[in-house]
């Protein structure tokens, strides 16, 4: 057991010393969707994982958003469906809030048989992507910002979510109202116990705002000098806050577009570089930034057609992108211009950085993030140059447009130049088999929409 692993072990056995009435853990990793799969453990057993880890089927990385395996991954049969060996990762072993004090939670990572990594594993591929950075001399500092509705348990006749009630007026929402104050209060038992929540887990939230939709949020995190924390944190904030809606008898919903009509959640990540000596490389002589963040913006621009399948990853990601609604159409850049899809905020040479808007709630933090270094490193170590920043309304600019159909952006990953190479052909196979199944199975099944509008129309 390595001394990050016995550190982790002492922390988590004076934790559950501290709280007898733990009686459960989750123990869970994230797929390559972000959806968290893995096990609940007796308390007593969970120490356990510390020294022998948990072992849970490799192909398990790669199941489908249904939790089918993806056949043709070569992760199943062809291996007889090893394990592989599962250790605890991030901060250990948590508390879990909502859970009312009987339970608390493990995040893992997959590594091979043999003790070496598994590069399949998403936060296994973002920790490759940041040691590169290194070798580079970098260091990303970033953070998230995510969008998120609440919603009723209850849903309409044809089982379509409807939005909440207001506490003071038992009203459901109408509005957004958007940066309401008041819409806070409203809402503010759940804030108050989102936040208790976060704080017991270590997860530094910032400020919590009232978004676009009726019923929608956003609360940033704070910046972390460590992608993968950055990415870590993204993860627990989104299960804590579905736990905790759901002890407000709410439903959380982080999918990109949950309402054709009403905005769509994004996920926003401010990032900058520091050098060796702690410098910020973003900064330049002036407002305009240096020459190290141009030919980032520059090498995230070429990569993001490839990127798109991480960026938005499911069928329902590419509803977002319309003009004039705050996602991206554009493969553009500007300053303080948040209808492009690289914003650079005015906020002193120092805090130099760039905020990538293209991503919605639904990606995989790890994978994003992983997209975001890659396709900064290749714009350094090419030392690439950006188009002209745009000024004014992106959505009307003279640029590529974000690409916006789900098979082409498998297609692009999978033959691109720039990702693929990067991540590795065993990345790059199961990630592409997961997502044309995926495809495969949407294009079997017939919507609502059309059953409306065709079935008695012929």
């Amino acid at each position: 057991m390595s001394a990050s692993q016995q550190d982790l072990k002492k922390k988590a056995k004076t934790f559950l010393d501290a709280h007898p009435d733990v009686k459960f853990v989750d123990a869970f990793l994230s797929d390559l969707n972000g959806v968290l799969r893995g096990k609940r453990l007796p308390a007593k057993q969970a120490l356990k994982i510390f020294d022998n880890g948990l072992r849970l089927p490799r192909s398990l990385i790669g199941v489908d958003i249904w939790g089918y395996d993806v056949m043709a991954n070569g992760l199943v049969l062809e291996t007889g469906d090893v394990d592989g060996l599962c250790y605890p990762a991030g901060a250990g072993l948590l508390p879990a809030p909502w859970s009312g004090g009987d339970a608390a939670q493990i995040m893992l990572m997959m590594g091979d048989e043999d003790g070496g990594p598994f590069h399949a594993d998403p936060r296994q591929l973002l920790i490759d992507m940041q040691a590169r950075l290194a070798e580079a001399g970098l260091r990303p500092v970033a953070a998230m910002e995510l969008e998120f509705y609440l919603l009723s348990r209850k849903t309409d006749e044809l089982g379509r979510p409807l939005l909440p009630a207001r506490n003071a007026t038992r009203r459901r929402i109408g509005d957004a109202r958007m940066y309401a104050i008041s819409e806070l209060d409203n809402f503010g038992g759940f804030f108050a116990d989102l936040y208790a929540a976060c704080e017991a887990q270590g997860l530094p939230l910032g400020a919590a705002i009232v978004e676009g939709g009726a019923g929608q949020f956003e609360v940033n995190l704070m910046h972390q000098p460590d992608a993968v924390a950055a990415a870590d944190q993204a993860v627990l904030f989104r299960r804590t806050v579905k736990g905790v809606a759901n002890k407000h008898q709410l439903i959380a919903s982080f999918m990109a577009k949950p309402f054709g009509d009403l905005a769509g959640n994004g996920l926003h990540v401010h990032m900058s570089m520091l050098n060796d000596k702690g410098e910020n490389v973003f900064a330049g002589d002036d407002d305009s930034g240096s020459e190290m963040l141009h030919q980032a913006v520059a090498g995230l621009l070429a990569a993001a057609p490839e990127a798109m399948i991480f960026l938005a990853p499911h069928l329902n990601s590419y509803r977002r992108f319309q003009d004039a609604s705050h996602a991206p159409t554009s493969l553009t850049w500007g300053y303080e211009n948040r209808t492009a899809s690289i914003r650079i905020p005015n906020d002193g040479p120092a805090n130099r950085r760039f905020e990538f808007r293209i991503a919605g709630a639904d990606a995989n933090p790890y994978l994003l993030m992983a997209s975001l270094l890659a396709g900064a490193l290749h714009g350094a170590q090419n030392k690439l140059t950006p188009p002209a920043a745009t000024e004014g309304n992106a959505y009307e600019a003279d640029a590529p447009k974000v690409p916006t159909a789900w098979n082409d952006a498998i297609d692009a990953f999978a033959q691109g130049k720039i990702l693929a190479p990067l991540f590795g052909d065993l990345f790059t196979r199961v990630y592409t088999a997961l997502k044309q199944q995926e495809l495969q199975k949407a294009n079997e099944r017939v919507t609502d929409f059309e059953y409306d509008t065709y079935l008695q129309a012929f």
